[in-house]
């Protein structure tokens, strides 16, 4: 299954869509095939026609995770039944300019005295182990501008290689 990609960037421009200042997404990625099988009144809805291409994924969306836990931890009471084929989340965080490193979600960058930009991430994972990220920079708010590869966010893709069992 390598359609982990268009599924990470199918979500990627689906977030672009709601706009910013949005809750943290999460996402199981289940093989769209499987999807109608079990649900066949989904084609029309979903605007697919059959049959559903055996490799394409489709994004469903999963209860907030809570919010009074952080964000490792969250992630580290979930395992997905077998027929999930990957998962994937949608988050917005502030990036210290000049590094790696972001905010925690309410943490004030003005304390510090750090220049911070708002950016999205969209990071997905298979439980082949293939993965995808984007990442869009609110200061560069275009799909012509949205960053992408395997490994551009390789902690967070780590995270949720381990609600699938997988080895990060």
């Amino acid at each position: 299954m390598s359609n982990i990609r268009e599924a990470v960037m199918d979500l990627e421009r689906h977030a672009a869509a709601q706009g910013w200042d949005r809750p943290l997404g999460l996402y199981a990625l289940v093989p769209t095939a499987e999807l109608l099988k079990a649900e066949p009144g989904l084609a029309d809805l979903l605007g697919i026609g059959a049959p559903a291409d055996p490799d394409e994924l489709t994004p469903v969306e999963q209860d907030p995770l809570p919010a009074d836990l952080p964000l490792e931890e969250a992630l580290g009471s979930i395992m997905w039944p077998e027929g999930v084929a990957g998962c994937a989340l949608v988050m917005e965080r502030l990036a210290v300019k000049g590094s790696d490193e972001t905010l925690a979600p309410g943490e004030d960058p003005s304390v510090s005295g750090r220049e911070t930009e708002e950016i999205r991430m969209v990071a997905g994972v298979l439980r082949d182990g293939s993965r995808h990220c984007a990442m869009r920079m609110r200061s560069h708010d275009s799909e012509d501008a949205v960053l992408n590869g395997a490994d551009l966010i390789p902690a967070l893709t780590s995270a949720l290689a381990l609600t699938l069992d997988l080895d990060s």
